[in-house]
């Protein structure tokens, strides 16, 4: 197969978009399909074989953090040079808008996936009269596909209920391997906690962006001196959490990588979630991996992933006395330690390779192709 990825975001950004796209370009280049990525331009031209087609990117006056590629009548081009037996169109928004358009008059199947709750993160950004535009906007993107995709039950349910068509959940993943309790360092740990690892160290990882809702954490280190906070990333409103936390017990580390990071995630005591508005947050499962369990605000997605008292603690949406409630739960040394050992056995379930190769089945059933298990069980 030959097949087209036409994306909003792509290396060397890092989120969990691109996370899931690196694993599934990898998995479809092992098995011998050809890939071309269209991507914003940021100076990645190759990626495991997957060529990547850069259209100029610009950054936009609302969010300037990064960069954003606009519908461009190269996408045209690029697919017609090409000629890909399928079009996979990620988080159509902007670039996607021609990704979409393109491969309909250009009669390619097509393929959209959904996931980011754009609509849900006007509510942070004081655009919310224009919610009903956006879900019309997406709708009509994504019901022009053969087939949808989306990360969780609880956003399949959600986009059934706008009218959106034939959505289906691709499955989730985590790099087993990447994060592990046996990453946990004392100098990281001491790092984390502004050097007093006896305290509770809590660890967020992620987009530093209003929609997170991180102020949310501020009255728990308020009311819990015995509790540290260490922040992992970057993004548009670090300069005003950075001014909300001054003077809590809290460390803003910037972006890590690596090994850097998976010793970030397992030198905590837990890892804490209070966004509402994600898609599913991959982050939680590269948590688990590392033997975190995850203290995350009640959604859809979360309840999830999240089996309360098992694999970590669920509260309240801005409750703080059901977080602090929550915390108070790490105090249990029995369950704490529980909770640790059932996060990772429960990421255990979880490679990569299945959602990959779901993602391969999705387009060989389009394209009438045999899946391999259809192979064998003809042999």
């Amino acid at each position: 197969m030959k097949i087209a990825i036409i994306t909003e975001t792509f290396l060397p950004s890092t989120d969990g978009v691109v996370t899931r796209l690196t694993k599934a370009i990898k998995h479809l280049r092992s098995n011998d399909h050809e890939v071309i990525v269209i991507a914003p331009d940021l100076g990645v031209t190759e990626f495991e074989g997957a060529i990547i087609e850069g259209v100029k990117a610009t950054n936009l006056p609302f969010y300037r953090y990064r960069p954003f590629a606009l519908p461009n009548k190269k996408v045209k081009g690029i697919l017609e040079k090409h000629q890909p037996d399928l079009v996979h169109v990620v988080n159509p928004a902007l670039l996607g808008v021609s990704g979409v358009k393109y491969a309909k008059q250009l009669q390619f199947p097509l393929v959209a996936s959904y996931h980011t709750h754009v609509p849900k993160y006007l509510d942070y950004y004081n655009l919310y009269p224009l919610k009903p535009l956006l879900w019309w906007h997406f709708k009509r993107l994504h019901n022009q596909a053969d087939y949808n995709l989306c990360t969780s039950q609880a956003v399949k349910d959600e986009l059934d209920k706008h009218g959106f068509y034939n959505v289906n959940v691709w499955q989730r993943g985590v790099a087993i391997e990447n994060y592990h309790p046996t990453y946990y360092n004392e100098d990281m740990r001491n790092r984390l906690s502004g050097g007093e690892p006896h305290k509770k160290l809590l660890v967020f990882v992620g987009r530093l962006a209003p929609e997170k809702e991180i102020h949310k954490l501020k009255p728990l280190l308020e009311q819990r001196d015995d509790v540290r906070l260490a922040i992992v990333g970057d993004g548009p409103v670090r300069e005003q959490l950075e001014s909300k936390f001054e003077g809590t017990n809290t460390i803003f580390t910037g972006f890590l990588h690596g090994e850097e990071l998976a010793q970030a995630f397992s030198s905590a005591d837990a890892f804490i979630f209070p966004s509402i508005t994600e898609t599913l947050g991959l982050v939680i499962l590269e948590a688990m991996a590392s033997g975190l369990p995850v203290i995350a605000a009640k959604s859809g997605p979360t309840m999830e992933q999240v089996d309360d008292e098992r694999t970590g603690l669920l509260f309240e949406n801005e409750d703080t006395s059901s977080l602090i409630e929550a915390v108070r739960k790490l105090e249990d040394s029995d369950l704490h330690q529980h909770m640790r050992d059932e996060a990772r056995a429960e990421a255990e379930k979880f490679s990569w390779t299945r959602p990959s190769q779901q993602l391969q089945e999705v387009y060989e059933e389009i394209l009438g192709i045999p899946s391999q298990r259809e192979q064998k069980q003809a042999q």
